[in-house]
């Protein structure tokens, strides 16, 4: 708690925030595994996405089934369906 939130992302079913730390948070619907925590599980709180461990987050995208990022190496990742 009390990160400083830089960016949102938004789908009708989830949600993501990038800390100014870099670190990526994700909450809501996890479907189709678009909130980057390795299942499907609902998340009521922002949690953070441990697979950006060590690196920085700088952009994200939420679309209907799926999330992307790009870290700081220019490296594009995406999740979720599809």
């Amino acid at each position: 708690g009390g990160e400083r939130a830089i960016g949102v992302a938004a789908s009708g079913l989830f949600s993501l925030a990038l800390s100014a730390d870099g670190a990526l948070w994700s909450w809501g619907c996890g479907g189709q595994g678009v909130l980057g925590h390795g299942d499907e599980q609902y998340q009521l709180l922002p949690t953070k996405i441990e697979a950006f461990a060590g690196q920085r987050v700088v952009a994200v995208s939420a679309g209907g089934d799926h999330s992307l990022a790009i870290t700081a190496d220019g490296a594009v990742w995406s999740w979720g369906y599809g």
